[in-house]
């Protein structure tokens, strides 16, 4: 298979990769301009740039580049080993290393006033954004019409009907805390990247109660962003999925989310 038809297919399914290429090379190298390499989170490969400790180094940085999710450019001489050199070429080599990562799912549990303005922000932002409710009168095309999917089912048995990876980012917009202690622990068990759940503190505190009886969760339950959103004194529900999504933004996108003037 090529590696153009490997990128195309990890971008439709979803699979994060760093692609490594060969942008300049100087002197004798083990391969030309515009050799390319895939790399993925486990360490695996597609292509080459070269082959050994070059070719190792060049996986370790990638592998580093997944999880800060920022390209750079790396610079090796092949000269001389014993002062760090990763070949006896004799040549130089930059390769540039750009992690691809997968478009964000938005999952959105509740389909009330909030929960359809996320829909309808998220899709306008160009997430893929899933939409779920047990409530099939409220889940509906006509109801949701920025929903990629639609999903009628009770929150706990969501993660059976759909997959969730770190890049699964959900927002629980239900009518009720006794819901969200009902549902969320299945939530919880997911690799889901993301969990907000909308509504007071004391909302929020009132729902840790519940789901700690149920058993093991105080950790989970530490990474829970509630209530959702960020402080923007918001009231309508297109206020507050405004709020909703700068959050979800600045956690993606590993910002703090402070004001640009204070920068």
């Amino acid at each position: 298979m090529s590696l153009f038809r490997s990128i195309a297919e990890n971008e439709m399914k979803g699979i994060p990769f760093v692609l490594c290429t060969i942008i300049e090379a100087k002197g004798s190298t083990p391969r030309h301009v515009g050799s390319k390499m895939l790399v993925y989170a486990d360490g695996h490969i597609e292509g080459t740039v070269g082959g050994g400790e070059i070719e190792s180094r060049v996986i370790d940085e990638a592998k580093r580049a997944l999880i800060s999710r920022k390209s750079t450019i790396l610079q090796y001489k092949l000269v001389d080993p014993s002062a760090g050199d990763p070949g006896i070429c004799g040549g130089q080599v930059e390769v540039f290393v750009e992690p691809i990562m997968p478009k964000l799912t938005i999952v959105v549990v509740g389909a009330g006033h909030v929960g359809r303005q996320v829909v309808f922000l998220a899709r306008w932002l160009g997430y893929r954004v899933v939409v779920s409710d047990d409530r099939a009168e409220f889940c509906t095309p006509e109801t949701m019409p920025g929903a990629d999917e639609i999903i009628i089912c009770p929150m706990a048995e969501l993660p059976r009907r759909m997959e969730f990876t770190p890049y699964t980012y959900v927002v629980i917009a239900t009518r009720g805390s006794e819901i969200d202690i009902q549902g969320l622990p299945a939530i919880l068990d997911s690799q889901a990247g993301f969990i907000g759940v909308i509504g007071s503190r004391r909302r929020w505190e009132n729902t840790k109660k519940g789901i700690l009886k149920q058993g093991e969760y105080s950790e989970k339950l530490a990474g829970v962003h509630s209530p959702i959103g960020i402080e923007l004194h918001a009231e309508t529900p297109e206020e507050i999925a405004v709020s909703i999504l700068a959050e979800i933004m600045m956690s993606a996108n590993q910002t703090s989310g402070k004001s640009m003037s204070e920068r």
